[in-house]
């Protein structure tokens, strides 16, 4: 388990327990976590491991041996997956196609002597169900209006424990659990100070109100959909407005899975398959057959989520420059010698200390919060690009602050926001400008005309302590 971090509506935990059954053998989980991978940090620690503590209480009188194990120190939990293979009939993990996670089931399977079955449970659209990248998001909506329907009818289990499993494993061999014990307790209930021991970025900190876990996101879920989904249309954009679904780090670490999140929305909107529209115009509104704002949020939700998810499974780049449209790459480079307004090296934007008060908010969130307000979030990436030396610079240093800060950082829809804002699954507007050349231009001017802002500058400002 190391994506799909969830005991429900997850296909991978539904074909290993599927398995056991036909096989007759128990089931084993290993929840993993490593600490070596880059920006690892006491917030995606505490997010992981509040998941961890919920799957080990779940699971102690269940017939699922479940083993946590968080890896003390870089390379420690290296022979873990082989030692346990050695003893397995079969392996099943998640098929997730971004971050450090390809490498390693790569790596797995050329080490594993036995069967070893990766299984995608990213999205709605199969990852493979697609044959080619797309380059916009509406010619991929339009692909998925034409096939999407044929795969709502293959939904994952909402518990995939529920029937009767093989007898639970009594115990794994001493040999594994003396050198890769299971967590803590005092690592798993969260104790103050559980952390330090670990080589990870202990500055930071964990965002306090906002607890992993599936229960945690069903909750999220739950409260977006009872009070904030009516007014998702009109009020997304406005950071004064409490609209948002706050789902996206919870979609990030596997808390919540694309298909609970859909029968979720469909069971509020009193939904059947017998309301989707017919044919493939790639329209934003009127397909589903569901209200005007339910119909936005599972836009943002399933196609601009999954087309990143698309992308990132068809290549090893998404996540550097040279994914990029050429037309992106050619006008952005073009305009390398123009004079920036403003010039800012890293410490200056990690810190807020640049001349432009709302920019400074939107820092201010995320490192304090683990996110920024959608919108904000795309004007705070323009303003990188207008006030770095260079174009392949401000898209370093939008990567470096967004996956060391935010809770929903290094996923292929966190890099689809980046990576927007320098033009993919856009087009060239004009007219020209100064460094931006054709991608599309946002000031902060226009957005304070726009946007309500002041009781978000008074929240994020000036003058509070940025790290909470």
């Amino acid at each position: 388990m190391v994506a799909f971090r969830r005991l429900g509506w997850n296909f991978s935990l539904e074909r290993a327990a599927e398995a056991a059954r036909e096989l007759g053998r128990p089931l084993v989980v290993l929840e993993p976590l490593r600490c070596g991978y880059r920006w690892a940090s006491d917030r995606f620690h505490r997010f992981v491991i509040d998941g961890m503590a919920e799957h080990s209480s779940r699971l102690v009188r269940s017939n699922v041996l479940y083993h946590p194990y968080v890896e003390p120190r870089p390379g420690a939990g290296q022979g873990l997956l082989e030692a346990l293979a050695a003893r397995a009939c079969l392996v099943v993990t998640d098929d997730f196609p971004a971050f450090f996670l390809p490498r390693m089931l790569q790596a797995a399977g050329e080490r594993l002597k036995v069967r070893l079955e990766a299984v995608d449970s990213n999205g709605l659209f199969p990852l493979r169900a697609a044959e080619r990248a797309f380059v916009t998001a509406f010619d991929f909506r339009r692909t998925l209006q034409k096939v999407l329907p044929e795969h709502l009818d293959e939904m994952p289990a909402a518990d995939p424990l529920a029937a009767n499993l093989p007898k639970r494993l009594p115990a794994l061999p001493e040999e594994i659990l003396r050198r890769w014990p299971a967590a803590g307790e005092d690592l798993l209930a969260g104790k103050p100070g559980s952390l330090a021991a670990l080589p990870i970025d202990h500055a930071v900190a964990p965002v306090p109100e906002v607890r992993g876990g599936d229960a945690a996101g069903a909750a999220v879920l739950e409260r977006f959909l009872k009070d904030r989904l009516k007014g998702y249309g009109e009020g997304r954009n406005q950071p004064e407005e409490a609209v948002t679904s706050g789902l996206s780090p919870y979609l990030h670490f596997g808390f919540v899975s694309a298909h609970q999140l859909f029968a979720a929305v469909a069971g509020r909107e009193r939904w059947t398959p017998a309301r989707l529209g017919t044919g493939s115009r790639g329209a934003k509104e009127g397909w589903w057959g569901m209200s005007a704002a339910a119909e936005k949020f599972l836009d943002e939700a399933i196609t601009w989520r999954e087309v990143g998810f698309n992308l990132a499974s068809r290549r090893d780049d998404h996540d550097r420059w040279e994914s990029l449209p050429e037309w992106a790459r050619r006008t952005l480079e073009a305009h390398v010698g123009d004079p920036r307004p403003e010039v800012y090296d890293f410490a200056g934007f990690e810190q807020a200390r640049t001349h432009d008060e709302l920019w400074n908010a939107a820092q201010r969130q995320l490192v304090r919060e683990g996110c920024i307000h959608n919108y904000l979030r795309m004007l705070w990436g323009k303003k990188i690009l207008h006030w770095t030396a260079s174009p392949r610079e401000a898209l370093e240093v939008m990567i470096e602050l967004n996956n060391k800060y935010a809770l929903d950082g290094r996923d292929p829809n966190s890099y689809t926001g980046i990576f927007w804002c320098l033009g993919r699954y856009d087009r060239p507007w004009a007219p020209e400008r100064p460094v931006f050349g054709t991608i599309r231009y946002m000031s902060t001017e226009s957005t304070r005309r726009k946007l309500k802002v002041n009781g978000y500058l008074a929240r994020y400002g000036e003058g509070l302590p940025l790290f909470g």
